[in-house]
Parts: structure tokens; C-alpha cells; sequence
């Protein structure tokens, strides 16, 4: 035991003294070449009379401001510490560090590290390059009323964008590393004094414990911190709007912002938040709440009209109107596919399409999918592999899927249609209601960073209904929302409200 011990108190004194600053440029440039595996884009600039040298990235610093801000200040100057050369330098971020694998990881940061002979210490100037795009509108997102601007893939600019809107100094911005190999910079947005602080921590620890070589996307890191990843629906909301992920915010939500992502996470997310737009704030609350009503009417209609078609024609006959069925046996009457394999045939059809104008460039995309449309199905019909009332049907069911306002709740949308077809082609009505009582089950099951995934209607929240499915005047919804445990649980005092009003 004494050995043992004796042994781990060696190499542990072995590491540190790997970890420190060497005390000699040649052997400092040695360490630095090993430790990058001598990549091509090292630099290495010697200055001034004092033996300073200037250890970097290339690919990763502002050359300009390299030498604007270093290199041209500290020339041709005496130094002997480091104290003194901060002095001359007008760079805002600069850290001091005695760790050889600090230096390293701080390079990789867009840092120059400035080393000076004989001193166990070295300075990092953070000066890195700016790569990628400016602020513009938001393509996924589009509102009519409201701002336009979107997130992009720089996690200071979007962070920015965000203070832009809550000027206020509660706003807390929480910085972690996530990914072993690509250590991602990941910050945590949350409100001081409103967030709850169970939930900050329950993330944190998450983001934490994920242990994982590279996280390249906030999408990625979205799916590793679900708390189901076995359900194909969202647990936690993508967005690239700042006005929207400050309006959750203000509720007491949380944003999780990963650097070279153009998408927040936020959480927690209920499922009836997937069908709500922030333009609904924007317009009076009786056209937001005939946007909502008119959103739920397209997902009943994407879901289940398909497979109603499917089990009305296969197993029940009589709940058809006399005069339409004449319509549908007529339409049918050249069709040689039992109704399921008709219905299934249409729909892949129709996602091969949707995906075709997905993929290809945008104007491409766009002539294709019109144009394939109109060709497919007109052939379709006089072939006689489908009916016209089915092309309609499908077609109003892609139109509902199209009417959902987030991407990944569309996506299921589109999914979970094929099992109740397949259900309604089985088994009739009772197929559709085994589907339907599953999907519910599931979704009572489901939570949102221990949040109940149906609220406000499982658990019964009624004081939270005047902002799910409807939409009561901004007057009455003083109330933050229950889901997110908010520690102020109200935006503003009603009594006072009501007096002025």
C-alpha cells in the first residue's frame, strides 16, 4: 500500500511538471509543435530585443490585429516581466496561465500566446478571426408582423442579439465546453430571478455528463440531452429567432446556445408550444387565436383524413353519404389496388417529392416540386393507380403538415401518418383508435427537462389555458406559465394593471 502510494504521488508530480511552462524558447516551441501534432498553420513571430515570442494558429487569429495591437506595440521594447507588457498592450481579453495545456486548448480558442524567456508564466491575447455571415432575416421562421432578423453561426453575435432585446442585468450567460475533441463552446441564457433554479442546474449537469468525441450542432447536442431519445417527438424547442427565444425567457425558460450553430435550444417545451408562432403576440388575440384553432384543425386533418379514407373504404361502407359514395366508386372504378396500398403509394410518392425540392437548389427545388406534382398525379389518375378524391385527400394533408410552424413537429407529422394508415387498412375505426390511444399514452409519458410534456391541459393547469390552444388579450395572461416553474410567477401586478385600465 505504501509503494502504491508512494508510486501516485510520483507521476502525479511527473504530470504537473509535463503541464508548466518550459523555461527555454526552444524547448517551449518543441512542446507546442507536439502538442498540435507540428500542423502546418503554427506561427512562430520573434520580436522585440528581449527574447519575446509570439506562439499562434494561423488559421485562427486576425492576422491584423496581430500586428496592429502586438506585434507593433511590443517591437523594438525591453521587457523582463509580464506585468509590464500588458501595460503596452490595448487587447481586452488577456489571461495569464502557467499550464502548458491551458496555453495549448486557449490557442485552439483564436488565442496568441506571448512568451517571454525565463518566466513560468505566458500571456493569452485573444484576438481571433471572424468567420462567418452577418445578420439577416430568418428563413425557417418567417413572420410577416414582427422583427426579421436571425441567429447565426457565431454564438457572441447571437448572444448580442438577445441582450438587444433584454437590456436588463438578470440576463445570465453561463459558458461550458462540450465534446471532447471539437470543445465546443456551449452557453446556457437563462433570467436571474425568474428561471428556476432546479432547472439551471438540471441542465447544467447534463451538458456536464455528456461524453461524447465532437457535438458540431445545437440539433446534436438537442437529441443528447432529451430525456426520451427513444420518442420521435421533440422534447425541446429549435429556433433561429431572437425575438422568440427572448419572449421564452421572459417566461422563465432556458436557451442553450452552441458555437458555429445558427439554432437555440430551448426548454422546457410543452407539445402545444410546437403550434404556436410569435406572431401570434404581434396581432390581436382573436386572429392568433383563429391561427392556433386553424393550426390543430391541419394536424387532425394531416394525421387522421388519410387514414379515415382507408378505414371508411375498407371496413365501413356505411358511415359514407349515399351520394358520395356513387363519387368514390366512380373515381375507383379503374383503380386496381385495394384502398391501403393505393393511400401508401400516394404518400410516398408525395414525400419523394417533398424530399426531391428539399435537396436540390432552391429554384430548382421549387419548379420540380410543382411540376412533378401536377405531372405525377395527373398521370396517376388517367393511368388509373389512383383516384382523384385520394390526390385531394393527400394533398390536404401536406398541406397540413406544412401549416405547423416547427420544422422537427412537421417532420413527425409526416411520419406518424404511415402506422395509422397501416392501422385504419387492418383493423378499420379500431386500428385508427388503438393508433390514437397510443399516441396519447405516449404523450402523457412524455417530459420536458421534468416537465409535463401535455401541459397545461395533464396536469389540469386552467389559469394556463388562456394561452394554449387560444389566445386571451395580453391583458389577462399576467401570469407566467406553470411548465416552467418560474420563481416571479407573475410578468406584471394585475391589482395595479386593473387600476389604470
Amino acid at each position: 500500500m505504501f509503494f502504491k502510494k508512494l508510486f501516485s504521488s510520483k507521476s502525479t508530480l511527473e504530470h504537473k511538471n509535463m503541464d508548466l511552462i518550459p523555461e527555454t524558447r526552444d524547448k517551449m516551441s518543441a512542446e507546442f509543435k507536439k502538442r498540435l501534432q507540428d500542423s502546418a498553420d503554427i506561427l512562430e513571430n520573434e520580436i522585440g530585443i528581449s527574447g519575446m515570442t509570439l506562439f499562434s494558429i494561423g488559421t485562427l487569429i486576425d492576422k491584423n490585429m496581430l500586428h496592429r495591437d502586438i506585434i507593433d506595440p511590443l517591437k523594438d521594447l525591453p521587457f523582463d516581466s509580464m506585468q509590464k507588457i500588458m501595460e503596452h498592450l490595448s487587447i481586452g481579453e488577456i489571461d495569464q496561465s502557467s499550464s502548458m495545456e491551458k496555453a495549448v486548448k486557449a490557442a485552439l480558442d483564436g488565442c496568441v500566446i506571448i512568451y517571454l524567456e525565463g518566466n513560468s508564466t505566458v500571456l493569452l491575447a485573444k484576438i481571433p478571426s471572424e468567420v462567418g455571415r452577418s445578420v439577416s432575416y430568418s428563413q425557417n421562421e418567417s413572420l410577416v408582423i414582427g422583427p426579421q432578423m436571425a441567429f447565426t453561426e457565431s454564438i457572441m453575435t447571437n448572444i448580442t442579439l438577445v441582450r438587444n432585446y433584454i437590456k436588463n442585468s438578470s440576463l445570465c450567460i453561463e459558458n461550458l465546453q462540450a465534446g471532447a475533441r471539437t470543445n465546443k463552446l456551449v452557453s446556457i441564457v437563462y433570467i436571474n430571478g425568474i428561471a428556476s433554479e432546479q432547472m439551471v442546474g438540471s441542465l447544467r449537469k447534463r451538458i456536464q455528463e455528456i461524453k461524447i468525441d465532437g457535438i458540431l450542432d445545437s440539433s446534436m447536442l438537442e437529441q443528447l440531452l432529451a430525456e426520451n431519445s427513444l420518442t420521435i417527438f421533440p422534447q425541446m424547442a429549435l429556433t433561429e429567432r431572437p425575438d422568440r427565444v427572448s419572449d421564452w425567457l421572459l417566461k422563465g425558460k432556458l436557451a442553450v446556445f452552441v458555437d458555429g450553430s445558427s439554432l437555440a435550444i430551448v426548454c422546457p417545451q410543452s407539445f402545444m408550444e410546437f403550434f404556436q408562432s410569435m406572431e401570434d403576440s404581434n396581432v390581436n388575440w382573436q386572429i392568433a387565436t383563429f391561427w392556433r384553432l386553424l393550426r390543430f384543425i391541419a394536424l387532425f386533418l394531416s394525421v387522421f383524413f388519410t387514414a379515415l379514407y382507408v378505414a371508411s373504404l375498407t371496413y365501413h361502407y356505411e358511415v359514407i353519404p349515399q351520394t358520395l359514395l356513387f363519387t368514390l366508386s366512380e373515381s375507383r372504378a379503374k383503380v386496381p389496388f385495394p384502398p391501403i396500398v393505393e393511400a401508401l403509394l400516394l404518400e410516398f410518392i408525395m414525400e419523394l417529392l417533398r424530399e426531391a425540392g428539399a435537396r436540390l437548389p432552391t429554384k430548382v427545388g421549387q419548379t420540380m416540386g410543382i411540376v412533378g406534382g401536377i405531372v405525377i398525379g395527373t398521370a396517376a389518375v388517367d393511368a388509373g393507380f389512383t383516384s382523384n378524391i385520394l390526390i385531394i385527400i393527400i394533398s390536404l394533408g401536406a398541406l397540413g403538415s406544412f401549416v405547423t410552424p416547427s420544422y422537427t413537429m412537421g417532420n413527425v407529422i409526416r411520419i406518424i401518418r404511415f402506422p395509422l394508415i397501416i392501422l385504419a387498412g387492418c383493423l378499420g375505426f379500431y386500428g385508427m383508435m388503438y393508433g390514437f390511444c397510443f399516441l396519447l399514452l405516449h404523450l402523457l409519458r412524455q417530459s420536458s427537462l421534468g416537465s409535463p410534456y401535455l401541459a397545461p391541459f395533464y396536469p389540469p393547469r386552467f389559469a394556463d389555458w388562456k394561452d394554449s390552444i387560444i389566445r386571451l388579450p395580453l391583458s389577462f395572461t399576467n401570469k407566467r406559465p406553470d411548465l416552467t416553474m418560474a420563481e416571479d410567477e407573475y410578468k406584471y401586478d394585475p391589482i395595479r394593471a386593473k387600476k389604470h385600465t
